[in-house]
């Protein structure tokens, strides 16, 4: 990327936040919700049973893997966090999109899973205390919703949040299920009510995580970052005066809010000198730090000619 060239150069805008990744600023959110959503399983498991809900268990089963997953994200950030090295030029900071991927595939697993017992139950049915589910769901419902409170922003600015939170959605919205399922239960006696709950729970996690798995697999595969066209890209650096051309232009994302660009600049040869060479850098990263969020870019400015000499070298 032009390191080992005269007309090598890397300038950041900014460099990384103090605090390291983007989740960094939310650790001590994630902790809270990690302990509610610790305090909601509990207290589920134990209306399940009372209440003989499979919809209730189905969804304490889920905020146990909910809990897995806050605590993988609070792992990944704390990895994340430590220092670049030799070997590791980037620090750990993918650690947080191995979490994310990691919270996709627990919550495929749950949604499977629920399917599966959901199925079980219309085959082998149980009798459900309505008035029993309806408590403990409702005490899941408002602590589910403290902690997408606390979350709700920052799932916006990392995909390890966003995993975070999208399973105390799952678990918000499974308990409104259970609410609806209980209280049909309660005033029917319809117990065809709470395995259809655990289906409905099941099918409300699948298309959320497949999106989210999405995101993080386009994160690891090194497509370029969301929002950022390159063909824009290109087009902006090669309307500004002294460029020829544009060629290996690259643009990837380490791990949420850390996107990053490289480029071999093409340049005429009056460019090159020591003050066409300043000024052009200095006009390429206005140029994409005005237009695009780009944490670091890499400019290689080189002479007509030169990409055919790196043909041949490689």
């Amino acid at each position: 990327m032009g390191a080992g060239h005269d007309h090598g150069h890397g300038h950041g805008h900014g460099g990384p936040p103090p605090t390291g990744t983007a989740a960094a600023a939310y650790r001590g959110r994630l902790r809270i919700a990690l302990t509610i959503t610790l305090a909601v399983m509990v207290a589920e498991i134990v209306g399940g049973v009372v209440a003989d809900s499979l919809a209730l268990i189905a969804d304490a089963a889920h905020m146990a893997t909910d809990a897995v997953g806050l605590a993988m994200a609070l792992l990944a950030i704390h990895f994340a966090g430590r220092p670049a090295d030799q070997r590791r030029t980037f620090g750990f900071a993918r650690a947080e999109i191995l979490a994310a991927l990691a919270n996709c595939l627990l919550l495929l697993g749950v949604g499977g899973y629920l399917l599966f017992e959901a199925v079980q139950r219309f085959i082998t049915p149980a009798e459900t205390r309505g008035g029993v589910a309806i408590a403990f769901a409702l005490f899941g419902l408002v602590a589910n919703m403290v902690s997408l409170s606390l979350l709700v922003r920052g799932q916006r600015e990392s995909l390890n949040v966003r995993g975070a939170y999208l399973e105390v959605l799952a678990d918000a919205l499974g308990s409104v299920t259970v609410l609806i399922a209980a209280g049909i239960i309660l005033a029917t006696g319809w117990q065809a009510a709470d395995p259809i709950a655990s289906l409905v729970i099941g099918l409300m996690i699948v298309p959320r995580t497949l999106k989210l798995l999405r995101e993080t697999l386009d994160v690891l595969l090194e497509a370029a970052p969301k929002g950022v066209d390159m063909a824009e890209v290109r087009a902006h650096i090669l309307a500004l005066p002294g460029v020829q051309d544009v060629h290996d232009l690259h643009a990837w994302t380490i791990t949420s809010g850390m996107p990053v660009l490289s480029a071999h600049v093409v340049v005429h040869q009056e460019a090159l000198d020591s003050v066409g060479h300043e000024k052009l850098l200095h006009e390429l990263q206005g140029c994409l730090g005005d237009h695009f969020d780009v944490e670091h870019c890499t400019f290689q400015l080189e002479p007509s000619g030169h990409a055919a000499h790196e043909r041949l070298c490689h």
